[in-house]
């Protein structure tokens, strides 16, 4: 029988499982058991199987946990990556040339865009050389639900900033639109509500959040001497 690579970890063998199919477990000792139970290959993705008991409220059995494929580098490039036209796209020589970032992004899954994350997974150099330590910046959003995922894209977008030393800034309860928006507006950046296929207008809140975000941003890249 093929173990997985980590059976090491859990030494649970395949007979216990056996002599244990009619007893209920917790989602943890679940998860446990799996580790041991055998490999088959079920469509693109490696299965693991494992028994269980739905008597005390165990999960259903057969529980099964699936492995994604390993992610290939492989692109088809449609059109040229940076148009020869129209509006300027981001370089890694402008993230060290700036005085501060005001980094945006739609939701994606309550997540930073792929285009964006791609970007930034490019930056290792510039995180070796510690050259956007200690510079200011700050996120923005937007999605086109009131719960689709705002608070979380924008700490998505702080992940790796932070991992550069970069000064993050929020939007701080000193400003009463916080309190007072019913549409976007977060501690954690400027953010709006867009309903889908409708105008993208600005409500005066969300407006002087991103205005007061904008200013805290520039102040603070003054006040570091970075512009």
């Amino acid at each position: 029988m093929r173990r997985a690579p980590w059976a090491h970890i859990c030494r649970i063998s395949s007979s216990a499982i056996d002599a244990t199919a009619n007893t209920s477990f917790s989602s943890v000792q679940m998860m446990l058991l799996s580790k041991e139970a055998p490999r088959t290959m079920s469509r693109p993705a490696w299965r693991r199987s494992a028994v269980s008991s739905t008597t005390t409220g165990g999960l259903p059995g057969p529980a099964q946990i699936a492995r994604l494929p390993l992610a290939i580098a492989a692109w088809t490039t449609a059109a040229p990556p940076v148009p020869t036209a129209g509006a300027p796209y981001a370089e890694l020589q402008d993230l060290v040339e700036c005085g501060g970032i005001a980094l945006g992004s739609p939701t994606r899954f309550g997540n930073m865009a792929a285009p964006l994350k791609h970007f930034f997974d490019s930056t290792s150099g510039l995180w070796l050389s510690g050259a956007l330590a200690g510079k200011p910046a700050a996120v923005f959003t937007s999605t086109s639900s009131m719960h689709g995922g705002q608070e979380t894209t924008l700490l998505s977008m702080m992940l790796p900033l932070l991992h550069h030393g970069m000064l993050v800034l929020g939007i701080p309860y000193t400003e009463p639109d916080l309190d007072g928006t019913a549409s976007g507006g977060t501690p954690y950046g400027a953010s709006h509500l867009g309903r889908h296929g409708a105008p993208i207008v600005l409500t005066d809140e969300e407006r002087r959040l991103a205005l007061a975000l904008g200013s805290r941003l520039a102040r603070t890249a003054v006040a570091l001497g970075r512009v």
